[in-house]
């Protein structure tokens, strides 16, 4: 029980992070030979190239909400369900929600964390008949 417990604490403290604009205790999440994988394709591996990630990327824009909705655990690996949303400087807002797929060292920092996203604009394609109708908004990068 004490690793679920820790497994998850380090995930909220990572979201945090996020919130906080501040990646202090960082290395404490993450191996130093950790991968990341983003939803829509950019790959960061190890801990200095992630680090670089999140400096650079609280440049141009701010996390508002990373909320954790619940957590699946298997043997070295967790799942998180969770919903996101940022807005970049350039005015641009976006909200999806996702889950990550978490693999961990025996020490309980995270080797691997590859990311799954999932649009909250959701409808019916079928909804007006057989030809199906989708939306006109452009889709989200992931």
């Amino acid at each position: 029980m004490e690793t679920r417990d820790g497994r998850e604490r380090i995930v909220r403290l990572w979201f945090d992070m996020w919130l906080q604009k501040s990646a202090l205790g960082i290395s404490d999440v993450f191996s130093d030979d950790a991968v990341y994988i983003e939803s829509w394709g950019p790959e960061y591996r190890g801990l200095p190239r992630i680090r670089q990630w999140f400096d650079e990327w609280n440049t141009r824009g701010s996390v508002l909400r990373w909320d954790i909705r619940q957590f699946f655990h298997k043997g070295d690996q967790t799942v998180v369900e969770w919903c996101f949303k940022d807005a970049m400087h350039d005015g641009q807002i976006q909200a999806f929600d996702g889950m990550s797929l978490i693999e961990w060292t025996p020490e309980d920092k995270i080797r691997l964390l590859k990311e799954f996203g999932c649009n909250i604009n959701r409808y019916d394609p079928y909804r007006d008949g057989a030809a199906p109708h989708f939306g006109d908004e452009r889709p989200l990068w992931f």
